[in-house]
């Protein structure tokens, strides 16, 4: 199979999935949760009057309503906090139990389909509950399953790109230029060798006289060159990840705008009724089962994926010690099973988490460290965001359909500039990455204005009119969509070669246990405040510790240990 092909599979799954993310996940899935739990709510204090009995206006802000569920009344922009929260630890757990499977490449095409239909047909299933069913808290269940298909499916999906990169042009040819000067090298005497390293800050001077005597002339060329070779190649894989990261990212948010546009119309002439809501999650998870067809098609699996993958790590110069592809360990087959998989990646994951592999690979632990804290912080600011605007600034579903494609349309315009800015400035993927975590913290930090009398009494400023969402939605976008691109390629640069699925399970692990996190704080502080802008402080000081986090991250450093790693496994 080609390898435009297989990048031309990889990316119709991105452009299938991310449109959940896009449509569902952080815009109608939380209005439609929260509208579920109003539908069903009363007003407070008295909590006799239905909520649905009052039209929402920017009178009555102060107004809350609330659900009784097992006997607990609850904010209804809780439950949908609240049901996210349980979502994504459900989904650690699967990540966890499935990463294992996922490293084998002869599996990793089932895992991505089964998780991946898994969750497209649960959001279909959402046009089959009304709100007014008796059973209506079961939209919490669909919702789960669908966010745990989503996030299982992904690792899958991840765990294509590095070895995607690596079969990339640019990268291909830095990789035969590096096996050329290490054949060169390798014919080099031993002797000469340690002569080379033994005299390595000396001057030679060279000349027709000293030649016969100095062993090092001749092959100083071929040791100097091997240093360069190297870098250049990682430098082409670095730019092949991030490059395919990259569209993988804009063809998503291209997909999703194009379904927002089209999930307007119902929305706009149902005037954003539970129906229209349901009917837009339900036509992302169409959009999901039918775009994943040529992903199915197209991306290597079985025995083809397993001879391809131990060609990709023979290539990248490193072999799984333990556990190859195709299920042999030490050289005698393994007796396979989901059960002992599953056994496994728990016990591996112990292992991962042991102090002494967390201080060889301390740099993609910080990075883990990190990510733990940035991505509850962007996760939980966009859905806090969506249910600001329905519950405090009353923007009609319509106002946030177009906040919802805005985002996305800027996130497209963020992934294509970013990378020039990072061009023109020559500033590595870490610190523009960093610069991505400072213009998105401003975002709640402006929120939190809000509270400030200058801006409460005037009604404008500190996010407290429905024009300033439009704003803010651009810049998050032009922000998040660049981030998320980062966040992958950096994080693809400091993996063991070979434990690809495994790694970026333990990073949608980190993801999703602090995204567990932050949804059920906001819904703590907002059932106990009556005002989730209060949440906005929160955000604000979870973005902000990550900085001098990522500042203590040593990119290059963390390669390096990543390959001494894979080597060690080796021997």
């Amino acid at each position: 199979m080609s390898y435009k092909r297989r990048l031309r599979g990889w990316l119709s799954y991105a452009f299938a999935s991310e449109v959940f993310v896009v449509v569902s996940l952080t815009l109608f899935l939380p209005i439609c949760l929260e509208q579920f739990a109003r539908d069903n709510g009363y007003l407070e204090p008295e909590r006799t009057e239905s909520c649905s009995s009052k039209v929402p206006s920017a009178e009555q802000s102060e107004e809350r309503c609330v659900v009784k569920l097992g006997g607990v009344w609850i904010d209804t922009a809780s439950f949908s906090l609240y049901v996210y929260s349980i979502s994504v630890a459900l989904q650690a757990l699967t990540v966890i139990s499935m990463g294992g499977v996922a490293d084998r490449s002869s599996h990793r095409k089932s895992v991505l389909l089964i998780f991946g239909l898994t969750g497209a047909f649960a959001a279909l299933l959402f046009l089959t509950l009304p709100s007014s069913s008796p059973v209506w808290p079961l939209a919490a269940l669909l919702a789960m399953l669908a966010n745990v298909g989503f996030g299982a499916s992904t690792v899958a999906m991840n765990s294509y790109l590095p070895s995607l990169a690596a079969a990339s042009p640019e990268a291909v040819a830095a990789r035969k230029e590096l096996v050329r000067v290490e054949a060169l090298v390798a014919e080099i005497p031993e002797d000469v060798e340690r002569h080379a390293f033994e005299h390595a800050d000396h001057d030679h001077i060279h000349n027709a006289d000293e030649a016969e005597d100095d062993p090092l002339l001749g092959h100083e060329g071929d040791l100097l060159a091997l240093p360069d070779a190297q870098a250049t190649y990682d430098k082409a894989l670095s730019r092949a990840t991030a490059r395919i990261s990259s569209l993988g990212i804009a063809s998503g948010y291209g997909a999703g705008i194009l379904l927002l546009i089209v999930s307007l119309v119902p929305v706009t002439l149902l005037k954003g009724s539970t129906f229209a809501l349901r009917l837009a999650i339900g036509l992302s998870g169409a959009w999901w089962a039918i775009f994943s067809i040529p992903a199915a098609l197209w991306l290597p699996g079985g025995k083809a994926a397993a001879t391809r993958g131990a060609g990709a790590e023979a290539g990248n110069g490193y072999a799984s010690g333990s556990a190859s592809v195709d299920g042999r360990v030490d050289g005698k087959r393994e007796k396979w099973s989901i059960g002992s998989e599953i056994k496994g990646a728990w016990r591996r994951l112990g292992v991962m988490l042991r102090w002494r592999e967390i201080k060889r690979l301390r740099n993609t632990f910080h990075y883990l460290a990190a990510w733990f804290l940035l991505s509850d912080g962007f996760t939980t600011i966009t859905s806090t965001a969506i249910l600001f605007a329905k519950t405090s600034l009353h923007m009609p579903p319509s106002s946030l359909v177009l906040i919802g494609a805005l985002t996305p349309s800027a996130g497209i315009l963020g992934s294509l500039a970013v990378p020039y800015i990072q061009r023109r400035l020559h500033a590595s993927s870490l610190h523009m990455m960093i610069g991505l975590v400072v213009m998105v913290s401003a975002i709640p930090a402006y929120g939190c204005l809000g509270f400030l009398p200058v801006f409460r009494d005037g009604g404008v400023g500190g996010l407290r009119s429905q024009g300033e969402m439009f704003v803010l939605a651009v810049w998050f976008g032009s922000a998040y969509g660049s981030f998320q691109s980062y966040a992958r390629a950096i994080y693809a640069e400091m993996l063991p070669p070979g434990e690809e699925a495994r790694w970026y399970g333990l990073f949608s692990i980190t993801d999703k246990s602090s995204s567990f996190l932050g949804p059920l704080v906001v819904g703590l502080i907002s059932d106990a405040t009556g005002n989730i802008r209060y949440a906005f402080f929160f955000l604000v000081v979870m973005v902000w510790a990550a900085v001098p986090i990522l500042l203590s991250v040593d990119v290059e450093r963390g390669r390096r240990d990543a390959r001494v790693c894979a080597f060690r496994m080796i021997i």
